[in-house]
């Protein structure tokens, strides 16, 4: 049985705790011990739902895992996917960064930062840090109040990113990175990495549409090809 048709049959065993606007599921995160989500418990036992394959191990299933995507082709993609935001969000009219996202508490501000703090953090994790919740949800610094500043903040950081690949002798993505739900595979925390940048900048590909902004470059479905995207832009 595939993990999703496993979900789907006995949905009634586990819980996916949602705390954004649950102050019942927040206070069940608390209860468990957990500091940040996605979360999949059952009853007092729980698991960080940020690796496939820890949550097929606790589900119990005999399914693979582990990321489609070779690091090379995960980076050639994060590369992609960064590069494209430099160029979209410097689109974004600086009076609507204060906007609120859809089904979220995050501003547009906020997002825009985020996009470039997930990779970021994967430069501070291979030079030995371990990642942290905190690490990937830091808000953006002072003085990065413009569109402007949000992209030249983005082409820094892809230049840093470029340079460590370049660097790396080893690009297989084999080695040990440590991390709050666990050790992982540099291959794993980077196809992770790779996903969430991604999605966010399908995130803001529509906020710009919403604001009725059509950007020259887009995304398109086979560069998510491989890839465990949400099957939607928005939560819930």
């Amino acid at each position: 049985m595939k993990l999703k048709e496993f979900l789907s049959v006995r949905a009634i065993e586990f819980q996916s705790i949602n705390v954004l606007e649950d102050p019942v599921g927040l206070a069940e995160l608390r209860r468990l011990g957990a500091r940040s989500v996605p979360v999949l418990s059952r009853g007092d036992d729980w698991v960080f739902a940020q690796n496939i394959g820890h949550v097929v191990k606790f589900l119990g299933l005999n399914e693979a895992t582990g990321p489609v995507l070779s690091a090379v082709e995960l980076m050639r993609r994060l590369e992609l996917f960064m590069s494209t935001a430099v160029q979209i969000i410097p689109l974004m009219p600086d009076d609507r960064l204060e906007l609120h996202v859809p089904n979220r508490p995050r501003s547009y501000r906020v997002l825009g930062h985020h996009i470039f703090r997930i990779p970021e953090a994967l430069l501070e994790v291979v030079a030995g840090a371990t990642l942290s919740y905190e690490m990937l949800t830091a808000a953006p610094p002072a003085g990065m109040e413009t569109s402007a500043d949000i992209a030249a903040y983005g082409q820094r950081v892809l230049g840093q990113v470029r340079a460590w690949w370049d660097a790396k002798p080893d690009k297989a993505g084999r080695e040990a990175v440590e991390t709050y739900y666990g050790r992982q595979l540099l291959q794993e925390y980077l196809e992770r990495t790779t996903w969430h940048c991604g999605q966010h900048v399908r995130q803001w590909d529509m906020l710009l549409r919403m604001a009725g902004i059509t950007p020259a470059t887009t995304l398109h479905e086979p560069d998510f090809a491989g890839l465990p995207m949400p099957s939607s832009v928005w939560d819930g």
